[in-house]
């Protein structure tokens, strides 16, 4: 009964908080869509909510419904998508409509096990789908979870090996009822009281029983096991311009990195330094002052980037105009090229 007290406490004011100071997002309604959840879910994995509100407002505006976006060419998908990073998960957005649309007639499933039977939808993401859009009890952990959960209970196990745990309160939580509610304002209290530096204890609607803030280490948790530090690549990218001012771009395949985006011709990203520049071809090739770099999840990125003009190449590439540039499904990693060149 204990327990069952301490869920009902921490789930009500928690909620009390939230009614008068949930943020105002546009996958947030009174009747949630879970079309609009679930598109907003995948956006939102790796990436801030700052940098998603816009990409959610111009794929709603492209594709109103999972019927459209299914519909989509995979290539407009990937040139809406382009700078969101982590571009495995459009092409699985896109895989994803198509079943829903298709098999399961415009119906998302509700249940969490049926979720992630579909592309690109884990754990996390289908718990926050099924609490959200179905309002059935789960517990949907994200990093800002993770940190509240953390110092409610002054867990100094690192992670991820404290993630069990994290897990395990987490879940004795979740209320019956407004188990979507609940899952969003653990998300906003995390990020907007429980933050990382500075957390605003003193205005916390859980402050009088948070174990992290009466032990005096709110700020030290969550504990993080030390990152290895990352591997690097090195390469060559080439900036080919024609006599018409036009740029060649290729796209590359589908799968693995950067699947079906575009790109500018480079050679292979090896471990080791190139100490000599290997031309693609004959040209006048001038470098550029500044590197490119850019760290991907598993290694770091360095770049020499080569100018030339030339009206003829024997690349597998196409010719695009600068001012078509923005229209094309560039990574990240690419526009820095842009601003090397152009800048």
């Amino acid at each position: 009964m204990a327990e069952q007290g301490l869920q009902t406490d921490f789930s009500d004011k928690l909620l009390v908080w939230y009614d008068a100071n949930a943020r105002e997002l546009p996958w947030r309604m009174k009747t949630p869509d879970p079309y609009k959840t679930w598109l907003s879910e995948i956006m939102l994995q790796q990436t801030t909510v700052a940098a998603v509100k816009d990409y959610f407002l111009k794929f709603v505006s492209l594709w109103p419904t999972i019927d459209d976006l299914a519909a989509a060419a995979t290539e407009d998908v990937m040139r809406a998508w382009a700078g969101l990073g982590y571009y495995a998960r459009a092409r699985n957005l896109h895989a994803c409509a198509k079943i829903v649309a298709g098999e399961l007639d415009g119906f998302f499933p509700a249940s969490m096990e049926e979720l992630q039977k579909l592309p690109g939808i884990g754990p996390y993401t289908s718990a926050a789908i099924a609490a959200i859009a179905f309002d059935i009890p789960a517990a949907a952990i994200d990093g800002n979870v993770d940190r509240v959960i953390s110092r409610y209970y002054a867990i100094e196990e690192p992670l991820p090996q404290s993630k069990p745990r994290i897990r395990t309160e987490a879940t004795k939580l979740v209320p019956q009822k407004r188990s979507g509610d609940f899952a969003q304002a653990l998300m906003d209290l995390g990020a907007t009281i429980c933050t990382p530096k500075s957390p605003s204890c003193d205005i916390c609607p859980l402050t009088d029983e948070c174990s992290g803030r009466i032990r005096g280490m709110a700020t030290a948790l969550p504990r993080k096991a030390k990152k290895e530090k990352l591997p690097s690549r090195f390469g060559h990218i080439y900036w080919i311009e024609n006599s018409k001012g036009e740029v060649l771009v290729r796209t590359r395949a589908n799968k693995g990195l950067l699947g079906g985006m575009t790109e500018f011709p480079s050679s292979d990203w090896l471990r080791a330094k190139r100490p000599e520049f290997e031309a693609p071809f004959e040209s006048e090739w001038k470098k550029q002052s500044s590197l490119v770099e850019h760290t991907f999840t598993h290694f770091h990125l360095e770049l020499t980037v080569w100018k030339t003009r030339n009206d003829s190449t024997q690349l597998a590439c196409r010719f695009v105009g600068r001012e078509q540039l923005s229209d094309e499904a560039l990574p990240s990693v690419m526009r820095k090229v842009i601003g090397v060149v152009l800048d």
